[in-house]
């Protein structure tokens, strides 16, 4: 079973970057796909970025271009930089497998963007 760390979330303006990173517990060489989600308050968790193992990546239309994520196998970490970020992207992050493992759920990051 594979545990995940976020973090790297805050409170940004509108326009602004943010990178997320997630540790997770073992290697993930051997993971073929991961992924960050985000919950909305109100809203059901949704993927935003999904990377494979060989790097391919797939993003929503809402993130497309602005989003992008990245893996380390080496320091078995996730990445998620995100730029020109909108108000709308305000949520707690997560990252997991694909599809999500509910018993891998961190307690997930914060990112607040307001001005």
């Amino acid at each position: 079973q594979v545990q995940f760390v976020e973090s790297g979330g805050g409170l940004v303006q509108p326009g602004g970057s943010l990178r997320l990173s997630c540790a997770a517990s073992r290697n993930i060489f051997s993971i073929y796909r991961l992924g960050w989600y985000r919950q909305a308050p109100g809203k059901q968790r949704e993927l935003v970025a999904d990377i494979t193992s060989s790097g391919n990546s797939n993003y929503p239309d809402s993130v497309k271009g602005r989003f992008t994520i990245s893996r380390d196998n080496a320091k078995n970490t996730v990445y998620l930089q995100m730029n020109s970020l909108k108000p709308e992207d305000t949520a707690v992050y997560y990252c997991n497998v694909v599809p999500f493992l509910t018993s891998s759920w961190g307690q997930g990051t914060q990112v607040t963007v307001s001005s």
